[in-house]
């Protein structure tokens, strides 16, 4: 059974999300906050396998919780209003495990739950792209500190985590075995002290392994 908190300050958008979740026989709400403060709070107390975090809430905004959240080893999919909304790159860079459109469609948002609480990330391909693009047009110089503790095979792989290939289509391009490539990644967040590769994927931009457009 997967377990989720809500986080939302509108008592309509919560109804509908616990009732589009609590219809599915793997998955259960158990609790509700109206702010971010009390969205920590219960966390806390809960343990929730995942949360569903709005970003505009009043005590604590939903950046900040999910900075707490994710320090404490919590899943986070941050819930927006818009696919453009300025604040998910900030979210991913804050732990964010993902995010989600408010008018997702109820499959979307069910999976989306599945993928965080078994650790992946959500990389959109489109609307995640976009997003990343947009609000990494700042990156780092190449030489980027972090860099310099991966090997050379690893920044080869990171940069194809940065364009969002999945493990298969990263040990086509490179020759290895998807395990080889699991192996990698796994060793990249290690080095990298992060938890998912959507994190990986804001690495990539910023330290100008990739530009926006995609090119390595």
């Amino acid at each position: 059974m997967i377990t989720v908190l809500l986080a939302d300050d509108q008592p309509l958008v919560r109804a509908g999300l616990r009732a589009l979740l609590d219809t599915e026989a793997d998955l259960t709400v158990v609790g509700e906050a109206a702010d971010g403060a009390e969205a920590v709070r219960l966390a806390g107390e809960l343990r929730p396998d995942v949360v569903l975090m709005d970003v505009r809430m009043p005590e604590l905004d939903g950046l900040a919780a999910t900075r707490a959240l994710t320090a404490a080893g919590l899943r986070v999919v941050v819930v927006t209003t818009f696919d453009l909304d300025e604040y998910v790159y900030e979210a991913l860079r804050s732990g964010a495990s993902g995010f989600l459109v408010k008018d997702a469609e109820p499959a979307e948002i069910r999976h989306a739950v599945r993928v965080a609480a078994r650790g992946d990330a959500l990389l959109s391909p489109g609307v995640t792209r976009r997003l990343i693009e947009e609000f990494t047009a700042r990156p780092a110089a190449p030489d980027d500190r972090r860099l310099a503790a991966l090997t050379g095979r690893e920044c080869e792989v990171l940069a194809r985590v940065g364009r969002g290939l999945t493990n298969a289509r990263i040990g086509d391009e490179l020759l290895m075995s998807p395990l080889t490539v699991k192996t990698h990644v796994n060793r990249m967040m290690a080095k990298l002290s992060v938890h998912d590769r959507a994190q990986l994927v804001v690495i990539a931009y910023e330290t100008g392994l990739i530009r926006p457009g995609g090119s390595a």
